[in-house]
């Protein structure tokens, strides 16, 4: 059936849509789902009413649908429809007296939705509810949003991990090799709450960079309990960052928390080299030493020449003369001290600049 063209002008369809709630959105599948409201109007002056009309309008039954002209509207973006029908099938139709005719239908969609994930989790997205004309081109339909009230989305909108900042509509016509198309969309800005992820990925992070610091006050010679420190910390971050990854789709660019990951795993990794570093310097001091030699029985002359020797010298004694172990283990000490200061510095430099970076992303 041809559409109620008038004079050879495109028919007009105005549309309505009211967002009762916007749920499921899924990083994975880059999906949300959206229920909706969904009225389209247009007025067919072919249709005869009837002699007994004496109302604004008249409730019809839905039925009569097949028998006239409808708009061929398809959401173009959805990946399934559900139309609802608890308690009752939840459409109705609408005849107004000057042939204008309003279709209402409530349903639940599970939309694509194509997301970026640069400087996730700082990122705001843009989800799409699509309606396009499937077979008539804009030489017979026209979509048009209704002038008064084109989109009412419900105020009461929440979502776990992301906030509904901005929502409205555009024309989305579309140019085919057949032809022009016409298509109406809601753009629904969504950005991400920082919460979450402040208190389960980056605290938790930073926490376990500074435990791998601990291993600068151990001494150089307790070898099992540095390098169990730095093993320990950097498997656990190891796993926080995969934690961290869990509900994002493999991508194969590199996201803000990716650097951020990468950054902390390379200072615990830096943490553990510094022991090498440190094992290297301080050599072979901690090897098998050659056994004492026994006391050798002094007389008592001899412990009175000894006597009389300190009581006759007036010099200094010279000051001791370090062995090479102790002077190994004062540069071995000396490389633990700057660390213990260069590492939390060089940190704290690298995330000030993460964070001013991504501010007026927050």
């Amino acid at each position: 059936m041809r559409p109620p063209k008038k004079d050879g002008k495109p028919t007009i369809v105005y549309f309505h849509v009211t967002v009762m709630g916007l749920d499921s959105i899924d990083e994975g599948s880059m999906t949300y789902v959206a229920d909706i409201f969904f009225a389209q109007t247009w007025k067919d002056n072919r249709l005869r009413l009837p002699e007994n009309m004496t109302s604004e309008y008249r409730l019809l039954e839905v039925d009569w649908l097949k028998n006239m002209w409808r708009p061929d509207s398809f959401f173009k973006n959805a990946k399934s429809v559900t139309f609802q029908t608890m308690t009752i099938p939840n459409h109705y139709l609408w005849l107004y007296k000057d042939k204008t005719i309003l279709y209402m239908v409530k349903l639940t969609l599970r939309l694509s939705c194509v997301m970026k994930f640069m400087i996730y989790p700082h990122d705001t997205q843009e989800c799409k509810l699509q309606m396009e004309s499937l077979s008539h081109t804009t030489d017979d339909l026209i979509f048009q949003w209704d002038p008064d009230v084109p989109l009412v989305v419900d105020e009461n909108i929440e979502l776990p991990q992301l906030a509904l900042v901005k929502n409205y509509t555009e024309d989305c016509t579309q140019v085919y090799s057949t032809g022009n198309f016409t298509c109406l969309e809601v753009v629904f800005v969504l950005k991400r709450r920082l919460g979450y992820y402040l208190f389960h990925t980056y605290i938790p992070t930073c926490l376990i960079v500074i435990m791998s610091w601990v291993s600068f006050w151990i001494k150089p010679e307790a070898a099992p309990a540095r390098v169990t420190l730095g093993v320990t910390s950097l498997l656990t971050l190891s796993t926080q960052h995969a934690k961290s990854q869990a509900a994002l789709p493999p991508v194969s660019y590199l996201k803000a928390v990716d650097g951020f990951m990468s950054v902390c795993t390379l200072f615990v990794f830096m943490a553990l080299m510094e022991y090498c570093l440190v094992n290297i310097v301080l050599g072979d001091s901690d090897g098998p030493k050659p056994p004492p030699q026994p006391p050798k029985m002094e007389t008592i002359f001899d412990l009175a020449g000894k006597e009389n020797t300190f009581l006759l010298t007036t010099a200094p004694k010279p000051a001791p003369v370090l062995t090479p172990a102790q002077k190994a283990r004062n540069r071995a000490i000396y490389i633990d001290r700057f660390s213990r200061v260069f590492f939390p510095l060089l940190f704290f430099v690298l995330n000030g600049t993460y964070w001013i970076l991504f501010a007026e992303y927050i």
